[in-house]
């Protein structure tokens, strides 16, 4: 399979304290965003651009975009170290 990449990655919170995670394709924020537990209209935007991405309607960028914004919906955001 071949990754969606974008630049730069999205920093987001993770279920262990202290670590956090850059998201730095489409298909890792696709699953990033399956692990979380609200799911506002931010985060139901960034799937679905997400899926757009994956099957190469809209360009990754979008898809980071889309990302960032739910992340910080979410909380689940950090800004990069």
């Amino acid at each position: 399979m071949a990754f969606h990449w974008f630049n730069p990655p999205v920093y987001v919170r993770t279920d262990r304290p202290g670590i956090h995670f850059g998201v730095s394709h489409v298909e890792g924020a696709a699953e990033q965003l399956l692990k979380w537990t609200n799911r506002g209209l931010k985060w139901q935007h960034a799937v679905e651009t997400c899926m757009a991405a994956i099957e190469g309607q809209v360009p990754s960028q979008d898809a980071r975009r889309a990302f960032e914004a739910a992340a910080k919906e979410e909380s689940m955001f950090l800004p990069p170290a």
